[in-house]
């Protein structure tokens, strides 16, 4: 089958704070989603949202409906964001192509009937990053490239933290239900991502680390501001976070990642902050 996904199941801040290492990484991390020729998706509850890895390589990929959605199509009750961050790729949805380069982004609304994944060279492939929430409305069909993105630039080489957060598909860029999607990336010397730390109650958030250097790793936290935990991550691997999570990071060099989101509204700036001596 070239589409395979597993169901991760809500978990709760007093069941974590008891977990051992494995069992955090079995309930938060998401491993192997992008394999030649293969749609792999993780099904979450939280805010129902779905997360994924695309690759297509001699052969197209369609996005097919799975099972939990009970839905003709996968996107008759859903949204989705992909942000290419291998080689020049191509999206067909329904019937009209949209060539998506390095870091472009493809948002597509409602009530779409058919995607299709393909690479322009099998030998380099396009690696889509997927995400996709719940959607009650339909919104048109839009690329993004970072000539479009909200473009902010954070932090500072005194903190370690200087970086650039390229707002993809988020609301002044694209129409989305809830959906929203953006890339932040290290400067060199940098290490430190979203500091202060923050949670947001109203919605649940998933990074995907890239663009971290062979045998280099980012520590990602996780947990209640005063219960926290942490989570080695490498180069292509997903971090879950639920709602009542803190998330942040750091490197042990700079690195990139994607954020996504969905919940109950789509005020970016909508979040708690922890600053570092409150966190425990």
């Amino acid at each position: 089958m070239t589409i395979q996904f597993e169901t991760r199941y809500a978990i709760g801040p007093n069941e974590a704070k008891n977990f051992n290492t494995e069992e955090l990484r079995e309930a938060f991390v998401g491993d192997n989603l992008f394999e030649d020729n293969k749609i792999n998706l993780i099904y979450t509850h939280y805010d129902r949202y779905i997360i994924g890895g695309a690759v297509p390589t001699d052969q197209a990929l369609t996005l097919d409906s799975i099972d939990p959605l009970k839905s003709e199509t996968f996107l008759s009750r859903r949204e989705l964001g992909a942000v290419n961050i291998g080689q020049a790729g191509i999206i067909i949805v329904d019937g009209q192509e949209y060539s998506i380069g390095h870091k472009e982004a493809l948002y597509i609304g409602s009530g779409t009937k058919e995607v299709t994944f393909k690479s322009v060279d099998a030998k380099a492939p396009a690696r889509f990053y997927l995400n996709s929430a719940q959607a009650f409305k339909s919104f048109p069909t839009k690329k993004i490239t970072m000539a479009d993105a909200n473009v902010l630039h954070m932090g500072s080489q005194e903190t370690s933290n200087e970086r650039t957060i390229a707002q993809l598909i988020v609301q002044g860029v694209v129409d989305t239900c809830q959906l929203q999607m953006g890339l932040t990336s290290l400067k060199p010397g940098s290490v430190w991502n979203t500091m202060p730390a923050h949670q947001h109650d109203r919605r649940m958030e998933a990074y995907l680390y890239f663009e971290v250097k062979e045998d280099q790793a980012v520590a990602h936290f996780m947990g209640e501001p005063k219960q926290t935990r942490v989570i080695w991550a490498g180069n292509e691997q997903v971090m879950i976070s639920p709602a009542w999570s803190i998330h942040c990071g750091s490197g042990t060099s700079n690195y990139s990642f994607i954020w996504g989101m969905a919940g109950e509204n789509l005020d970016y700036n909508d979040m708690d902050k922890y600053q570092a001596s409150e966190l425990r």
